[in-house]
């Protein structure tokens, strides 16, 4: 499938005959700065191509088609249990029944009961069916497809045309809704965080410089559910996530029994389209993005988060709160002497962040994880680790010598991934279990490993 297909119109196979559907991208929320929404390191001279965001050359699509087919892991259910896939993306069936009409809104009725399931047409969209909806529909059996919303209680898909619904004698099997199940967490929870290396998928965002990425391929995708099984996070901070609708694809069909049921994902600056994000077991509350927020560089230059710091409140079932800090700071691609100053004001604005969150309450417990681009000894790292004067937390000195790597692509094997936190929160540290999960792009689907601590919950 071309990467050149619209992302605001995408076109699906039901697997029946002659039936393609367009169904709409999921919106990608944008904040304002603070705006609150429920919801032992390498030489630090790291070579620009060791940290540097994805050659151009890759092309996007794949040559066998997209990486997750259109219909995997898509529910199929009668309408009487539309409820159950309210918020998804899901194929639902029955006989139309009755077609009513109320000022500029049709309705497609699978019951008399007005209070059940049923496809809402408006008036504007009326000239996209070839007949009336009632010679068209009524009595018919018929799969539809899209996303199921509820209004006043009642869930609805709306149709834009007849691409959305097809007449059919035989219906496809039912298949049950796939739901991330409830993973309890122990007496110790596990933060990590992974940079997953492009997990794009085929479609081309025309508001984002993603032609040149490629879509993450099949095997890619099987390889990084692994991983992510194996290091059993119970929050997971995420880098380069082009989208929290393909992310969540990617754990329907990869990862539904991990119980990351809460997903965090807001649209960062990067132009390529490459995000920061949290999936977790916990429930979330409070979260804030800096998106927006500016700030100097040594240069006077008007700077902001090359992709975003993104600030999760994390809590845990009958255990303490804390704050999640996630952060992809600027790479090397475009060379060493013009990203440093760009990341240095980075991490000086986080330091500022951090040193402002510890002055209002000391005892703030914070984890500060993700891809720093540069190594524990650069200024980069001096800079938002501290010093003396409340330093952040690290335990790199509990790792042996051959498991200190997190960019694992040869001959630019260093450290750049971490996981700090505030002294209050290194409490709750379990000693000795600060890990990085060593390995390699073609057995991990990333060129990053991740790293793990636990803490006490």
């Amino acid at each position: 499938m071309s990467r050149r297909l619209c992302f605001n119109a995408r076109r699906f196979s039901t697997g029946l005959p002659g039936l393609l559907l367009v169904i709409a991208c999921s919106c990608r929320a944008h904040t304002v700065t603070g705006q609150t929404l429920n919801q032992a390191g390498t030489n630090s001279a790291v070579p620009a191509t060791a940290v540097a965001d994805r050659p151009a050359d890759e092309t996007r699509a794949g040559a066998n088609g997209p990486a997750i087919a259109p219909d995997e892991a898509i529910p199929h259910v009668d309408w009487k249990d539309a409820k159950q896939v309210v918020g998804k993306s899901a194929m639902v069936s029955g006989t139309i029944v009755a077609v009513g009409h109320a000022q500029r809104v049709h309705f497609l009725n699978f019951s008399q009961d007005r209070n059940v399931f049923k496809l809402v047409v408006f008036s504007d969209a009326l000239e996209n069916f070839p007949d009336s909806l009632e010679n068209l529909y009524r009595q018919k059996t018929v799969l539809v497809r899209g996303v199921v919303t509820l209004y006043q209680g009642v869930p609805q898909i709306q149709l834009a045309s007849p691409d959305n619904i097809k007449i059919v004698d035989v219906l496809p099997p039912y298949v049950t809704p796939r739901k991330q199940r409830s993973v309890p967490i122990g007496d110790e929870i596990t933060v990590g965080t992974f940079n997953v290396r492009n997990l794009f998928d085929d479609f081309d965002d025309p508001y984002a410089q993603d032609e040149t990425t490629r879509a993450k391929p099949r095997p890619e995708l099987e390889r990084l559910a692994q991983t992510i099984r194996s290091i059993n996070a119970d929050v997971l901070a995420m880098q380069e996530v082009e989208s929290r609708g393909f992310l969540e694809r990617f754990l329907d069909v990869f990862l539904p029994d991990m119980g990351y049921r809460h997903v965090v994902h807001f649209e960062g600056n990067d132009l390529r389209g490459i995000d920061v994000c949290v999936l977790s077991r916990a429930p979330v509350g409070k979260v804030t993005s800096y998106r927006h927020l500016e700030f100097p560089d040594a240069s006077g230059h008007s700077r902001s988060f090359n992709r975003d710091l993104l600030d999760v409140e994390i809590l845990p079932d009958q255990g303490t709160p804390f704050q999640l800090w996630v952060v992809h700071l600027k790479s090397n691609s475009d060379g060493r002497e013009f990203a440093e100053p760009i990341r240095l004001a980075e991490a000086q604005q986080l330091r500022t962040l951090y040193e402002r969150a510890l002055a209002a309450n000391p005892q703030i417990q914070i984890v500060l994880c993700g891809d720093f681009n540069d190594t524990i000894d650069s200024k980069t790292l001096k800079t938002i680790v501290g010093n003396d004067k409340l330093p952040l937390q690290s335990f790199l000195n509990e790792l042996p010598d051959d498991q200190t790597i997190t960019y694992n692509q040869p001959p630019y094997l260093s450290m750049i991934d971490f996981v700090f936190c505030s002294p209050s929160m290194a409490t709750r540290y379990v000693p000795q279990s600060y890990r990085i999960r060593q390995n390699v792009l073609e057995q991990s689907g990333s060129d990053h490993n991740p790293v793990t601590a636990r803490f006490k919950r």
